[in-house]
């Protein structure tokens, strides 16, 4: 087995035998100009068919900048440069892909069953803010219990500071974080501590700033349909159908990553008789029958069309979906808040989350009030529990509120140690946000590193976002969200581990790594063959609920939880062995009908 690995992509730059072979795809233009940086050596590209342009040449060698030259001299980066020189604007750089030697080059991954997710964000999760900076803490991670690394979107974007979804240039990895090599040395130590990794990535639009495209090739837009960000991405088209294929294909096969989320795929519009989406999870499954691949995607219309599994719960298409249901429900238990989507949850909220412990989603093609009644998501009972990415917390929920506040300082140590206990045991797939697992105080803020009117738009349209919360209808609250763009902002969502009081982290941190043994040696083992419709609520009262599932192998889990601040009566018995309890005689007081406030009890039979 090779231990050098290369994805040969149409578009951008290849190694050849006789220097590179540079392709782009410029409808819109007449001639193309290839540029050397470091010589100033100029040479036209050759017109191919169908608005192609191509040129094999030595004048540019691996570690070397080049740009495309358009026929009135701008000059422009390669959009499928695997790295820029600098920043998006200025020059790429010609990488030879073998030259990294992996030292895991058989890995092959490990199974859905086994994932407990952990979410970060490269900038912020270390002090330099770099890949060589997440290396560094996997050890970490993995005695916790961790099982894979999900990385936010790393693909280039404008400036050195940003969440990454405003990525332009989908295949080079953002220079301030490292680049290339130092992104492959990470996925290479990830699974020399037997870690899954995975990355997110966004096909629905791109960046601001930095994207060129449509300035040599307008066809890759279709103007007359609209996105929140613009004209939508063209998929019905070859050329820009082949980009993103092979932009998965790339970060699979080049950087060995275990899987991939796709980032708001419901404001993906594609007027393709094959979705993209699906064509691309049939690629991914025929390219790689012998490794463990995984890919999520974020769908706020909660449906499950790519969310299907054989006889044996292996994926056809897509491995699971991220559960904002479930999110949304626990936040609102958690903290009372009730403005914008939370206002979906307000209803019973106990009943919800007993719904979707036992069936997935809440919200299955009922009227959300939100949404104005339109009806919203798919009957989701059959579905494996495990396709069901649950999180109290993320880079989304956390970082769009106003002050990027995390749960540690808006509810009870009481209340979030139980619900990690629910998000931890449940045999859905658990994802907990960098920070999460020792009590992380500082906020995770929005910041962009734009400038001039972009940034003064981003500034004024971040806080307008906010007018119809009920806290900022003033303009003067709203004037107080802090400014994207200001360093300080950055700097205040950065981890700080050490602030926080040893006596708290540790005890946060033994927590969650008990719960996570629990999981791995009692839970895991049996969810590889859950029948469908698996689960199903045996009492429900108030916040109080008891739910069981039929597991793999006639093992049965319940759990009984209670998320309120008063004891409730509820129907109940601790079947089978007491796998864990909260507080330490809630399984007795459930034998009495009767659950304490903030009590959890699990069973296995």
């Amino acid at each position: 087995m090779t231990d050098r690995f290369e994805h040969d992509i149409p578009w951008g730059a290849q190694i050849t035998e006789h220097g590179a072979r540079f392709r782009l795809w410029a409808p819109s233009q007449e001639e193309i100009t290839l540029i050397a940086t470091q010589s100033g050596e100029a040479m036209q590209m050759i017109p191919q068919e169908e608005g192609w342009f191509e040129l094999e040449t030595s004048m540019v060698k691996p570690g070397e900048g080049y740009h495309f030259a358009l026929h009135d001299g701008m000059r422009v980066p390669d959009p499928a440069a695997r790295a820029q020189m600098d920043d998006v604007h200025g020059p790429s750089k010609l990488v030879d892909p073998k030259a990294y030697q992996w030292k895991t080059a058989d890995w092959k991954g490990r199974p859905w069953p086994e994932a407990v997710l952990y979410e970060l964000h490269t900038g912020t999760f270390s002090a330099d803010g770099t890949f060589d900076g997440v290396l560094k803490e996997l050890d970490r991670l993995a005695e916790i219990g961790v099982t894979a690394v999900e990385l936010c979107p790393v693909a280039q974007f404008a400036g050195n500071r940003g969440w990454g979804y405003d990525g332009v240039l989908l295949y080079a990895p953002h220079v301030a974080y490292g680049g290339p090599e130092r992104l492959k040395a990470l996925v290479d130590a990830a699974h020399e501590r037997d870690l899954m990794i995975l990355l997110d990535v966004v096909y629905n639009h791109f960046g601001p700033d930095g994207n060129y495209l449509g300035l040599y090739a307008s066809e890759f837009f279709h103007p007359e349909r609209h996105t929140p960000w613009g004209p939508a991405i063209a998929f019905d088209r070859k050329p820009v159908r082949d980009f993103f294929v092979h932009n998965v294909l790339y970060w699979l096969e080049e950087y060995r990553f275990d899987g991939l989320r796709f980032d708001a795929i419901d404001q993906i519009d594609d007027p393709s008789d094959e979705p993209i989406l699906k064509e691309m999870a049939r690629t991914v499954r025929k390219r790689f029958p012998d490794r463990h691949i995984h890919l999520t995607s974020e769908d706020d219309s909660n449906l499950v069309t790519l969310l299907e599994f054989d006889e044996e719960n292996r994926p056809k298409l897509f491995t699971g979906e991220w559960n904002d249901d479930w999110h949304h429900a626990m936040h609102h238990i958690l903290t009372g808040e009730d403005d914008g989507f939370y206002e979906d949850y307000v209803d019973d909220p106990g009943a919800r989350v007993a719904r979707m412990e036992a069936e997935g989603f809440d919200y299955q093609g009922e009227p959300s009030s939100y949404r104005g009644g339109a009806p919203r998501g798919e009957a989701s009972g059959h579905i494996p529990p495990t396709a069901f990415v649950n999180f109290l917390q993320n880079h989304d929920q956390t970082g769009n509120r106003p002050f990027g506040e995390r749960l540690t300082m808006l509810a009870s140590p009481e209340a979030l140690e139980t619900s990690l206990a629910l998000l931890l045991l449940s045999p859905h797939t658990p994802l907990l946000y960098m920070g999460e697992e020792y009590g992380e105080t500082r906020p995770f803020q929005y910041f962009t590193d734009f400038h001039g009117e972009l940034a003064d738009a981003v500034r004024e349209g971040r806080r307008e976002e906010f007018k119809k919360v009920r806290l900022f209808a003033d303009p003067e609250a709203r004037h107080r969200i802090p400014d994207p763009n200001a360093l300080s902002t950055f700097e205040a969502s950065q981890l700080r581990r050490e602030e926080v009081p040893a006596a708290q982290r540790e005890a946060r941190e033994t927590l969650v790594g008990d719960l996570l043994r629990i999981r791995r040696e009692c839970i895991v083992p049996a969810l590889s063959s859950i029948p469908a419709h698996s689960g199903r609520i045996e009492a429900q009262s108030g916040r109080a609920f008891t739910v069981r599932w039929q597991l793999g192998g006639g093992r049965i889990l319940t759990i009984s939880a209670n998320l309120a601040d008063e004891a409730e009566e509820i129907e109940g018995s601790a079947e089978g062995d007491v796998i864990y309890q909260r507080p330490g005689t809630a399984a007795e007081a459930l034998e009495a009908g009767n659950l304490p406030p903030w009590s959890i009890v699990c069973c296995l039979k």
